[in-house]
């Protein structure tokens, strides 16, 4: 039963100007089958808090500690994170010209599994995995994330979330840039997910609109670097209708 445990996380960037700190003690814990959505306003720290637990090397930890099932997160490289079972589905995919969706599932895979998946078996839950996304059997054969809409760009992330299994699953605002249609199909499979029961979802955005599909059991709010309250679904609705205001100018007073 997986848990990650964040406590007291700092974390900066280095800037031109020098070390800017980003994260100001970050206290989280998500646990199997919690769906944990942090909402907040942009520049507030959400994506840096993603991309850190991820292992980018951009961000510089200066303090806290971060657990997966008790194991250092933060002792490890961003494969050992992903073998430890992290996954990041990332706000801006990147595209890598000349690598087929199909081999980089199946390198994925096999570098997580430790071996390779067998090939027929394999073939067939990609194919089902990519249909379940409203994408085209075809399209394992293109270049990952080249020339792909931003909606099949954010289908293709979730396909991989349910390929690959992790224990808990980050999700960077993965609602930006899909209509309708695509929202409903992300939340599908982001749902099918968390009905196995035993894995946990970070999920990162802006609005309400995903949490109409996918219903968090806590939502947290997101200001300066940190948390500044915390409830439940009722308060995106909150959010939703009043705004970050309050919460912004509660943080500058506590600063």
């Amino acid at each position: 039963m997986a848990t990650l445990e964040i406590h007291d996380l700092h974390v900066q960037v280095e800037t031109d100007n020098g070390p800017k700190p980003i994260l100001k003690g970050v206290d989280l814990t998500i646990r199997a089958g919690q769906t944990h959505a942090i909402m907040g306003p942009n520049g507030s720290g959400k994506s840096t808090l993603a991309y850190t637990l991820a292992g980018h090397p951009k961000y510089t930890v200066t303090g806290g500690t971060v657990t997966l099932d008790g194991d250092d997160i933060l002792s490890m490289t961003t494969d050992e994170r992903a073998r430890a079972g992290l996954f990041l589905a990332m706000q801006y995919p990147v595209e890598v010209p000349g690598v087929s969706v199909a081999n980089f599932l199946r390198t994925a895979k096999t570098a997580i599994d430790g071996q390779a998946p067998k090939i027929r078996t394999w073939t067939k839950q990609v194919t089902e995995a990519l249909a379940q996304m409203n994408l085209d059997a075809s399209f394992a054969q293109r270049s990952v994330n080249e020339g792909f809409s931003g909606g099949e760009k954010k289908r293709h992330e979730i396909a991989q979330l349910e390929l690959l299994n992790p224990k808990v699953a980050i999700l960077d605002e993965t609602d930006s840039g899909l209509d309708i249609d695509a929202l409903r199909v992300v939340s599908e499979g982001v749902n099918r997910f968390i009905e196995q029961g035993d894995r946990g979802v970070l999920l990162i955005t802006h609005y309400t609109r995903i949490l109409r599909y996918i219903k968090p059991d806590v939502v947290h709010v997101f200001v300066d670097g940190h948390m500044v309250t915390q409830g439940g679904p009722e308060l995106a609705d909150e959010l939703e209708a009043e705004g970050y205001d309050k919460y912004v100018k509660a943080a500058r007073v506590d600063a």
